[in-house]
């Protein structure tokens, strides 16, 4: 037993307890990650941040510019370039001139593109339920709620 946390002030022992819940979060969310990586590598051939690209473009539907997708993706524009080198490369997306500015490209998945994608989408989301199979639906629903309920600095994390 640890004496320090049975001994510490209510305050602290809220503040332990919420260190606690990042410290879980951040453990699942990694060993999540890292079997996903690893089941798209092996399955697929592709890499996760091939897939969020692709999962970006497809959400998105008429496709995107490539500082738009950087955003989106919270990565830099150099990483997306790279990433959509090759996926051009690939026949799973093109590039289209924007309109009116001569620098700006929007990329847009190509039908084979969008088959492959959802293909691969249907089949991750039954890695990520397979690995999240523990929770009940009620759970589930529960922790959403829960985790939706947490805002950093004001602002909800969705």
């Amino acid at each position: 037993m640890n004496l320090e946390l049975e001994t510490a002030p209510v305050a602290d022992l809220d503040a332990k307890q919420r260190l606690r819940i990042w410290i879980r979060l951040l453990k699942l969310s990694r060993r999540i990650e890292s079997e996903i990586r690893e089941r798209l590598r092996v399955e697929f051939s592709t890499t996760l941040p091939r897939f969020d690209v692709l999962a970006a473009l497809y959400r998105k539907g008429e496709g995107m510019k490539m500082s738009e997708l950087s955003e989106a993706l919270m990565v830099s524009n150099g990483n997306v370039t790279g990433i959509i080198e090759r996926l051009v490369q690939d026949g799973q997306v093109v590039r289209i001139p924007v309109e009116g500015d001569r620098r700006a490209m929007q990329v847009r998945l190509t039908e084979d593109g969008r088959k492959s994608f959802a293909m691969m989408a249907e089949v991750h989301e039954g890695w990520v339920n397979s690995m999240l199979g523990s929770l009940d639906d009620e759970d589930a629903a529960r922790l959403l709620a829960l985790l939706g309920d947490v805002s950093i600095n004001g602002r909800k994390v969705t």
